[in-house]
């Protein structure tokens, strides 16, 4: 069964169109009009192992938050639709991950039932890229995707000084969760209540 979902959003502040293919080779192709948020939907793809396409374009002439947040919603959306019934995957996933000084520690668990814990402090830093991207949304685009996609998900940073080391380290270790907790192994459903 192909593991794979598109889906588009539309607002009076933004437009997307996402596609994935949660057994893909992590052939991205990502255009938000945010370059370091593009640089970190690339780590989720890559790293994840799923081939992702993103194409987003919204008000940023106000800001980047509109954009960031609809792409997250709808990426959760569509990772959620593409997982599917979720018979035989390994559900529950975890590690730390470093990037140089950095060090964060993602747990999640493809629940069906959303909650994320976020124990990031995020030194305060001049916003990254041109349109510039708050540090400060890393939390909520995370939080948003996990709550779209149905998610119960922690993400604690154990070390870091460097805002972009923390948030790209979170977004990699979200990936290689992400990349474990859907991996099939069995035929039966992990839950004993018998629906996830």
């Amino acid at each position: 069964m192909s593991r794979t979902a598109t889906r588009s959003r539309a607002t009076k502040e933004t437009s997307i169109e996402i596609s994935i293919d949660l057994d893909g080779s992590g052939q991205t192709d990502i255009s938000t009009g945010i370059p370091f948020y593009d640089h970190m939907l690339d780590q989720l793809g890559r790293h994840g192992g799923f081939d992702l396409r993103v194409n987003a374009v919204g008000d940023l002439q106000i800001d980047t938050h509109h954009t960031v947040e609809d792409v997250a919603i709808t990426l959760g959306e569509t990772f959620r639709e593409a997982l599917g019934d979720k018979i035989g995957v390994r559900r529950f996933a975890s590690g730390q991950y470093p990037l140089d000084e950095a060090l964060v520690e993602v747990a999640l668990d493809l629940s069906g039932r959303p909650f994320v814990v976020w124990d990031v402090e995020i030194p305060e830093c001049l916003p990254l890229g041109t349109p510039p991207f708050d540090p400060q949304l890393a939390e909520h685009a995370v939080s948003s995707f996990a709550t779209a996609a149905g998610i119960t998900l922690h993400v604690t940073l154990k070390h870091g000084r460097n805002a972009h080391h923390i948030i790209e380290a979170t977004f990699k270790g979200l990936a290689r969760c992400l990349r474990d907790a859907v991996r099939v192994e069995s035929a039966a459903l992990p839950s004993t209540k018998g629906v996830l």
